[in-house]
């Protein structure tokens, strides 16, 4: 929906935005603001702190971008005056990308900074002025103690999924860098859930916050399909590549890193085509992986539950669970990855009869009702000619993601590096900055050549998915 169809709401400019981050706004054809937007951004043009409970895919990257941009165009130059602190290496780079669209306009620089990749480059980028940083706690860290960076001069402090944070360990280390910073900076808080350590950080960080909350953070997209199918354990493999095939794209969630690489040899065995991604994968192996799923290259993404957090990838036709997720809340973020934007999606999960009693003992907090039916990949049609693919509704406003040059300047993982983030142990914790840049999925034919396609900033950090109504994050 444009501005000028728009009848429900404010626009950007009653919101009070500044005149060039609208126009910013505007190239990206992001017109019309999302909920989380609407509430969020005037108290913090305002000055005052924001507490958002919002999920991703809410747009609150934009909510809280905005404010950040404004406050810091106004501030002295030099050194760092925005701070965003994120818990992995892929929502980073996509929390910078957004961020440098609206922040270049008006002259501001944006890094990005996390562990995996050579703290050399780090150093070599902070000899230039830097505005806004947007990083992962424990590489935020390492530069600190290495003096290249300080953070006595922020304005606006950032805390991005404050949940995800703390499942990875990560909050004493954030209350560390907050305490760093001034006394009297801007605090905005944005999170799936508002209990338990989340709270701590609300309390003793904020004053007296502005409470957001736009769209329902522990559900799912109103256009998905859900569906629980029983299947034999031996069966799980012959059953997935009959699901698989029905999709144009389809991520694959497994429990462990060895399943995720036994069930894509598998895959490629039934003849489709796949690519596996999870923690104990390099840098470059991630990288390419992705680019492959984003380019249609294979039809399907193996991952483990790292990818359920920090990989956004617009286009993907269905999800497959073929290990059951541990709770939930694992449940909803693995469903986010399709349905993004109002588009359609399809969840299955495959319920064996030893996975039914520990599915059950969360059966009740799920997001859909929990109806198990006989596995019948056939009564999901058969695959979608790539000329056919459902698109979003008009309201969302596709576009590509058109950077400004030479503002952003993150870092450009290529081969693995120095240290790595400080989380906790397992899964979660060792792939808490370990990922692939984001990326879209678009697969549709007569896609534009790199030679056509619109320029790009010479920066990794953007997030490659096309802007929406009111941004992605």
């Amino acid at each position: 929906m444009t501005r000028t169809d728009r009848t429900d709401g404010p626009t950007f400019d009653e919101l009070g935005v500044p005149a060039p981050i609208v126009k910013a706004l505007a190239a990206q054809r992001i017109l019309a603001p999302f909920p989380i937007q609407s509430e969020s951004i005037p108290p913090a043009l305002d000055g005052r702190d924001v507490c958002g409970k919002a999920p991703t895919g809410s747009g609150k990257t934009i909510a809280f971008g905005i404010p950040l941009a404004a406050r810091c165009a106004a501030a002295e130059r030099g050194r760092p005056t925005g701070l965003v602190l994120v818990p992995t290496r892929e929502l980073a780079d996509q929390v910078a990308g957004e961020i440098a669209l609206l922040a270049a306009p008006i002259g501001l620089t944006t890094e990005s900074f996390y562990g995996g990749v050579p703290i050399n480059r780090d150093l070599r980028r902070l000899e230039r002025p830097v505005d806004v940083v947007v990083a992962c706690p424990g590489r935020l860290r390492d530069l600190i103690d290495r003096r290249a960076l300080r953070l006595d001069a922020v304005e606006v402090a950032v805390v991005d999924e404050a949940d995800h944070l703390a499942d990875l360990g990560f909050l004493p280390e954030v209350k560390r860098l907050l305490d760093e910073t001034p006394d009297g900076r801007q605090v905005l808080l944005f999170s799936a859930t508002l209990d338990g350590d989340v709270d701590v950080l609300i309390k003793r960080y904020q004053d007296h916050p502005v409470h957001v909350e736009a769209g329902p953070t522990e559900r799912v997209a109103p256009d998905v399909t859900h569906h629980f199918w029983t299947v034999d354990r031996d069966r799980r493999l012959d059953t997935t590549a009959a699901i698989a095939a029905r999709f144009e794209s389809v991520i694959i969630f497994c429990r462990t890193r060895h399943g995720a690489d036994r069930v894509t040899q598998q895959l490629r065995r039934r003849d489709i085509s796949c690519v596996a991604i999870h923690g104990s994968k390099s840098q470059k192996q991630r990288e390419q992986a992705i680019e492959q799923f984003r380019a249609g290259n294979v039809r399907a993404l193996i991952a483990t539950d790292v990818a359920a957090r920090g990989i956004h990838i617009d286009g993907v036709d269905g999800v497959i669970q073929f290990d059951i997720p541990a709770d939930h809340k694992d449940y909803t973020h693995r469903s986010g990855r399709t349905g993004r934007a109002g588009a359609p999606g399809t969840v299955v999960t495959l319920v064996t009869p030893e996975t039914l009693a520990p599915l059950k003992k969360f059966a009740r907090d799920l997001p859909v009702p929990l109806q198990l039916e006989p596995a019948d990949a056939t009564r999901l049609g058969s695959v979608r000619p790539r000329d056919e693919r459902p698109q979003p509704p008009a309201k969302t406003q596709a576009a590509p993601a058109k950077r400004p040059k030479n503002r952003s300047r993150s870092a450009a993982p290529k081969r693995g590096g120095s240290t790595g983030e400080r989380g906790q142990a397992g899964e979660r914790g060792q792939a808490g900055e370990r990922g692939p840049v984001t990326a879209k999925a678009d697969r549709a034919p007569g896609r534009a050549t790199p030679a056509s396609r619109p320029p790009r900033p010479r920066t990794r950090s953007a997030n490659r998915s096309r802007p929406r109504r009111g941004g992605t994050g």
